[in-house]
C-alpha cells in the first residue's frame, strides 16, 4: 500500500518550496497579467491626466471642477466602480483597466498640476522674453520643472494600481489577485501567501524603478541636495 505524500503541499503549509516549483508557470502567467494590467492602466491614466492638468493650469476656472471630479472618482469603492462600468465593458480585462484609469486620475492630475503651479513666474516670463511660445514653454520649461512632483504622483499611482489590480479577480482578470482569491476560497495557504508576497515585491520594485528614473531625469535635484 502506497503511503500518502508527505510534503509541504500535502500538509498545506504557508511557506512551501514545492508550490513554487510545481506552479511556476501559473505564477508567471499571473505576474505577467498583473504587470500588463497595471502598466496599461497607468499609461492611459497619464495620457489623460497630463492634458487635464495643463488645461487646469492654463484656465484657472477649470482647476476646481477637474480636481473635484477626479477626487469624487477616487472615493468610489472599487467594487462599486467595477459594477458601474460593467454594462459598458462586460466581464473583461477592459473593465479592470477602465476602473484603474479612473482611480489613477486623482493622483496624477493633482501632482502634475501642483508641479506646474510650482514653476516660478519669473522663469515663465524669462522664457517668453526669449521668444518661447506656449507649446515650447510647456515642453521645454514647465513640464521639466514639474517633473519631480509629477513623478511622485506617478509612483503613488503605480503602487496603488498594483494593489487594486487584485480586485479584478472578481471578474477573472486580477493577475495575482486571481490566485489570492482562489486560494482563500480553498484555504490554500501557500498560494495565498506566495501571491500576496509577489504583489508586495512588484510594488516595491516598481516604486524603486520609478524613483531611479526620476533621479535620472532630474539631475538638478541631486545637485541642489548636494
Amino acid at each position: 500500500m502506497t503511503a500518502p505524500p508527505d510534503d509541504c503541499l500535502a500538509r498545506n503549509e504557508w511557506i512551501c518550496g514545492e508550490y513554487l516549483s510545481t506552479r511556476r508557470h501559473i505564477l508567471l502567467d499571473a505576474v505577467l497579467q498583473h504587470l500588463q494590467l497595471t502598466a496599461v492602466s497607468v499609461l492611459i491614466g497619464l495620457a489623460l491626466a497630463l492634458p487635464l492638468a495643463v488645461l487646469a493650469r492654463r484656465w484657472g476656472w477649470a482647476a476646481a471642477p477637474v480636481l473635484a471630479g477626479t477626487t469624487i472618482l477616487y472615493t468610489i469603492p472599487s467594487l462599486a466602480m467595477f459594477s458601474l462600468l460593467l454594462p459598458v465593458y462586460g466581464l473583461s480585462a477592459g473593465l479592470v483597466v477602465a476602473g484603474l484609469v479612473l482611480y489613477s486620475l486623482t493622483l496624477l492630475v493633482r501632482n502634475i498640476l501642483a508641479g506646474l503651479r510650482a514653476v516660478p513666474e519669473e522663469t515663465r516670463q524669462a522664457a517668453r522674453g526669449m521668444g518661447y511660445g506656449p507649446i515650447r514653454l510647456l515642453l521645454a520649461v514647465e513640464l521639466p520643472l514639474a517633473l519631480p512632483a509629477a513623478m511622485a504622483g506617478l509612483r503613488i499611482a503605480m503602487v496603488s494600481a498594483i494593489s487594486l489590480v487584485t480586485v479584478g479577480a472578481i471578474v477573472g482578470h486580477g493577475g495575482l489577485g486571481n490566485l489570492i482569491y482562489a486560494g482563500m476560497n480553498t484555504y490554500f495557504k501557500a498560494q495565498v501567501l506566495t501571491a500576496s508576497v509577489l504583489c508586495v515585491v512588484i510594488a516595491i520594485a516598481a516604486d524603486l524603478l520609478l524613483l531611479a528614473v526620476q533621479r535620472l531625469l532630474t539631475p538638478w535635484t541631486r545637485a541642489a541636495r548636494a
